[in-house]
């Protein structure tokens, strides 16, 4: 089986965010699995529900420091965590031509190696490899977010299993 072979029937792991803060220790949490660094993680939610803010917390936990900016516009922000690895963060809002993919160089930022982050993956979804993980933020009470984390790979099956044994530790 290779690392990015589906996973069918994996029960999600279902989390409470209480405020923004929470979403931090999580993205620590997330942070700490070593599989990490290889994901290619999509980000699913409404607008304003906390997945740009979910990508600056995990970043920061990985040890990234300067700016870290929405590519919104950009469609790819690329980074360099200690120890040399890389990550890009995609912003698939505003994408809607399939040659910004060959343009912007999104097939070889996807074929290199490192953590890949995509913001609405769904307005890309025929081009995007499979991904590890999907999590998924809906906005709750408050500052509250309701997440949901799916493993769609062997990889993601990994991480999810360091987060539940985590849990229960």
């Amino acid at each position: 089986m290779t690392d990015h072979e589906e996973i069918v029937g994996t029960a999600p792991l279902s989390l409470q965010w209480t405020d923004e803060a929470a979403c931090a220790r999580f993205a620590a949490r997330l942070a700490a699995c070593p599989e990490v660094r290889a994901a290619f993680i999509t980000l699913h939610g409404g607008l304003g529900a906390g997945k740009t803010t979910f990508t600056r917390h995990l970043l920061r936990a990985l040890g990234v420091t300067g700016a870290i900016k929405s590519p919104t516009y950009a469609i790819m922000e690329g980074y360099e965590a200690p120890g040399g690895f890389a990550i890009a963060h995609f912003d698939f809002y505003r994408f809607d031509d399939e040659r910004e993919w060959e343009d912007a160089g999104l097939r070889d930022a996807f074929a290199a190696a490192g953590l890949k982050l995509a913001e609405w993956p769904e307005n890309a979804a025929a081009l995007l490899p499979a991904a590890d993980l999907a999590l998924h933020i809906e906005l709750a009470d408050g500052d509250a977010r309701r997440v949901q984390l799916f493993a769609q790979s062997a990889l993601g099956e990994r991480i999810l299993r360091t987060l539940r044994d985590e849990n229960h530790a």
